[in-house]
């Protein structure tokens, strides 16, 4: 039985429409997956008319999203919030304030850009959003491949856009606790994302992801492709001492992005734990 919760379609910034991702699920045999668009709930929203009666349906959507948030030091935190209600006015509230400062961002980080002899434009980053309702890097990232500036999206990241990046431009995001709180209000379970990948830049100690688990935190994203094994062996640790769900995860955002779903998986008595805690809605099947 293969669990993915973490993937992204091209709501936010992954590469594939919903529907293309829900064939490139069947292709890798995932019995159960979660949509996790960044701050957007409109993926997997709109797989719900399609959704399946039939209990022998062999794949299970699990409605999620990812949260931006950040630290009162600046640094980025993702928060994975699963079977939250997607209605609860304050948890909406918090995704809609942070994707409409992406916008924003985006032509400052342009506009940095361009300063240091980068020839992009706002219209070029449009062009390569396609159908996304939050706009990301990614997005900046594929418009500097177009440009031949660079030659693919881990490319651009790693020269221009990574979080220490002197072109990076911070946006509205909740605080991590913030997050935690409204995703628990919302009836939601809180996991917390690639918390020790530090190719993405400033990361938390283990001490300070303690006390997001004091805040009420579920659990920890251990199995990630940009976690080493020793951040996984110390991630694991803590969530057994502290009860903490450990959960894997592809974090796909499309296979020329050199991804694949599966590549990580969570246990299936995880999942059950999981879904027995999440209370805000209900998974479907299709």
């Amino acid at each position: 039985m293969l669990i993915d919760l973490h993937t992204h379609t091209n709501i936010s910034d992954g590469q594939d429409s919903p529907e293309e991702l829900i064939q490139q699920a069947r292709l890798a045999e995932l019995a159960v997956i979660a949509i996790t668009d960044h701050d957007t709930v409109l993926g997997w929203q709109g797989l719900q008319n399609q959704r399946n009666l039939d209990s022998s349906s062999k794949l299970t959507i699990v409605p999620g999203a990812e949260i931006s948030c950040r630290t009162p030091s600046g640094m980025s935190v993702h928060m994975l919030g699963y079977l939250f209600d997607p209605g609860n006015s304050a948890l909406a509230e918090i995704m809609s304030l942070t994707r409409d400062d992406r916008i924003p961002r985006m032509r400052k980080i342009i506009e940095l850009l361009n300063g240091a002899g980068i020839d992009i434009s706002f219209d070029d980053v449009v062009a390569h959003s396609g159908s996304a309702v939050t706009f990301g890097r990614p997005h900046l990232a594929d418009a500097l491949v177009a440009r031949g500036v660079v030659e693919s999206r881990n490319e651009a990241f790693a020269q221009y856009l990574h979080n220490d990046s002197p072109f990076y431009v911070g946006h509205f995001a909740p605080s991590p606790e913030e997050a935690i709180a409204a995703i628990k209000n919302a009836g939601g379970v809180s996991i917390l994302a690639h918390g020790l990948a530090g190719s993405r830049g400033a990361i938390y100690s283990l001490d300070e992801i303690e006390s997001l688990a004091r805040c009420g935190l579920d659990g920890l994203e251990v199995d990630h492709r940009d976690h080493d094994e020793s951040a996984r062996a110390s991630l694991r640790e803590l969530a057994d001492a502290r009860g903490l769900f450990a959960t894997g995860s592809s974090d796909y955002h499309g296979i020329s992005v050199g991804q694949r779903l599966a590549m990580e998986v969570t246990a299936p008595e995880v999942w059950e734990g999981i879904l027995d805690r999440g209370k805000g809605c209900e998974v479907f099947t299709i």
